[in-house]
């Protein structure tokens, strides 16, 4: 008598709809959180509505997207098992990109790869990039949670978006506003925000033999608490300094730092000198520094020194900038200016000391 075998399943394979279906039940409440007007339908649909009518106001409006993800601080996320945070983060390295340009964000998707579906850990995933988008002003428009098993472990994940803003063609910011004689404003982070994190690991963990649980006298909690500290997202706040000041461009510090990031933005023939003594960057900086050993300009070209976003504007906008991102509850500060670029090849670079 041979015995009868079972026929594969998706189930069998790793793969629970059920579950995922779930995740998706619970995490609708989130999303509704973040709805504008001009979203269409609900969450469920193949893809996501946006009213473009909204758009006829503008006389020529440019669409303006951006891509990104987390990084490798998801890890520090599921070490911690600590969920509804990433999120921000997202949001963060997607809007704030967006805003650069002067951008209005409109809607966001995003993509959920896990190892296997937890509904609930899921639907804290999505409950943060939900918040986040609701810090930004933008829609959560909808997204997608793969499960891949055997590709991922069971308790891994990583996060993805993509969103679209909007601006109107003559008040584009950018290189070709930028003036001699322009001030460079620097809007301090939140700490590492979501880049160098694999340099930032290596030297706690691998290097310093350090714990996630471990209380850092100079941070006032756990190494892990201080990591998974969200990433700001300015979005709206450099909207509302565009509305309050005259604005030529801003530059978000992402990953390669501070001064390369900033360069980003500076026409060919001008140079931004910014004076690392107008900051003194954030107790975690020094640590990875020690820690590590690594050298200050291998810091600077991977970590944000303490600055997640900059603005550039005419030296006369400064103090009505500097007042309206007070009222706002951001920290900034004059940081450097605009020059000639003169015999120099860098868009910009960093002088002096930093602040003790």
């Amino acid at each position: 008598m041979t015995e009868k075998t079972t026929g594969a399943s998706y189930a069998a394979a790793g793969v629970d709809i059920e579950a995922g279906d779930r995740a998706v039940e619970l995490m609708k409440e989130w999303v509704k959180k973040t709805q504008r007007p001009e979203v269409l339908g609900g969450l469920g649909g193949f893809a996501g509505l946006f009213d473009a009518s909204a758009l006829k106001r503008y006389e020529r409006p440019l669409l303006a997207s951006a891509t990104d993800g987390v990084g490798t601080k998801v890890d520090i996320a599921r070490q911690l098992g600590v969920y509804d945070t990433i999120g921000h983060d997202l949001v963060a390295m997607v809007m704030d990109d967006i805003v650069v340009c002067g951008a209005e964000p409109l809607f966001m998707t995003d993509y959920i790869c896990v190892g296997k579906v937890h509904p609930e850990r899921v639907a804290a995933i999505v409950k943060g990039i939900a918040e986040g988008c609701v810090l930004a002003g933008c829609a959560l428009v909808g997204g997608e949670t793969a499960e891949h098993p055997g590709l991922l472990g069971p308790d891994d994940f990583d996060v993805a978006g993509a969103g679209t803003g909007v601006v109107e063609y003559d008040r584009l910011l950018g290189a070709d506003r930028i003036r001699t004689g322009d001030a460079v404003i620097a809007m301090a982070s939140s700490g590492l925000h979501s880049n160098g994190y694999s340099l930032v690991r290596h030297v706690l963990f691998d290097r310093a033999k350090m714990s996630l649980e471990q209380e850092i006298e100079e941070f006032g909690r756990t190494l892990g608490e201080e990591l998974l500290e969200p990433t700001k997202i300015y979005s709206l706040d450099c909207l509302a300094l565009t509305r309050t000041a005259e604005v030529h461009a801003f530059s978000h510090i992402t990953g390669g730092g501070l001064a390369a990031n900033l360069a980003r933005v500076i026409p060919d023939h001008l140079h931004a000198t910014v004076d690392r003594a107008t900051w003194a960057p954030g107790a975690v900086f020094d640590l990875v520094g020690k820690a590590g050993q690594v050298e200050q300009l291998e810091l600077e070209k991977t970590l944000n020194m303490g600055v997640g976003m900059m603005a550039v504007v005419p030296a006369d906008s400064v103090d009505v900038a500097l007042t309206a991102l007070a009222d706002r509850g951001v920290d900034a500060w004059v940081a450097g200016e605009i020059q000639g670029r003169g015999d120099r090849t860098e868009g910009a670079t960093l002088t002096g000391t930093y602040a003790s």
